[in-house]
């Protein structure tokens, strides 16, 4: 990590349900909470709990110096929504096989 730059992946004890607009799209009594240096905390949830038939994969790939690099898929009405780290790094690795969500109602 480069200096000053923390991550830290906890496994938290919190229902978390995912909706986009009236569609749910991941619900997970077993989410992964990751918190990062400047970046907002995101939930992680298993790819069992996410309704992954509804979700198209995207060309989109981005990478993070810290975390991998980044896979992405979308809805018809939002491009990019969901990301996952198929192989992060080691100090991440917890993160494997979990999606993550932009713009979404997290409960």
């Amino acid at each position: 990590m480069a200096q000053g730059h923390t991550i830290t992946v906890e496994q938290v004890a919190r229902h978390v349900r995912v909706v986009h607009g009236d569609q749910v799209l991941a619900e997970s009594d077993r989410p992964l909470l990751l918190r990062e240096t400047g970046c907002p905390e995101r939930y992680y949830i298993p790819a069992e709990d996410v309704r992954l038939d509804l979700l198209t994969p995207s060309s989109t790939h981005t990478v993070c110096p810290f975390k991998g690099t980044a896979s992405y898929w979308s809805l018809p009405d939002a491009p990019d929504l969901v990301w996952a780290y198929p192989d992060p790094k080691p100090d991440v690795a917890r993160i494997k096989d979990h999606y993550c969500f932009y713009d979404t109602d997290v409960s």
